[in-house]
């Protein structure tokens, strides 16, 4: 499995977002200019989110995008789900029932893609927007030169 740079962009995207959430709505230049991400390539990721309902938008002057939820109930797998589809490392794995494997019933090996599947959304869901700013926040205060 492969994280896309949609999945990727996205991710920081709406980190950034979380880190400036106190200063309302924040234009998608200025994000592309602090994350080094073309605003065009925002541009085709703002659709997706804003389907999901976790951006808000405001048009016009004071316009721009900013965190519909709060950082503490947003997972990376919430946004990778959202950007990149099924994170299964399989497509059978994606079946509830696994209805569409011919071989289901005679698959030696079907425990471990689901057991990778379980760790891979586990290890995800439970890492939020805030914890990742949480991180950042200690990374820096831990790096002081006197």
């Amino acid at each position: 499995m492969r994280i896309s740079t949609k999945g990727r962009y996205a991710l920081r995207m709406l980190v950034d977002l979380s880190e400036y959430q106190n200063d309302g709505f924040i234009a998608l230049k200025d994000i592309a200019k602090r994350q080094d991400i073309s605003k065009k390539y925002l541009e085709q990721i703002v659709p997706v989110l804003n389907k999901s309902h976790i951006l808000q938008t405001n048009r016009g002057f004071q316009g721009g995008y900013r965190l519909a939820v709060s950082p503490s109930k947003v997972t990376v797998g919430d946004v990778l789900r959202l950007t990149e589809g099924s994170l299964s490392p399989l497509a059978c794995i994606d079946d509830e029932n696994n209805i569409e494997c011919k071989r289901r019933d005679d698959c030696a090996t079907l425990f471990v893609w689901q057991g990778l599947k379980d760790t891979i959304d586990e290890y995800l869901d439970g890492i939020t927007l805030q914890d990742i700013l949480d991180h950042k926040r200690e990374s820096y205060s831990n790096d002081y030169v006197i």
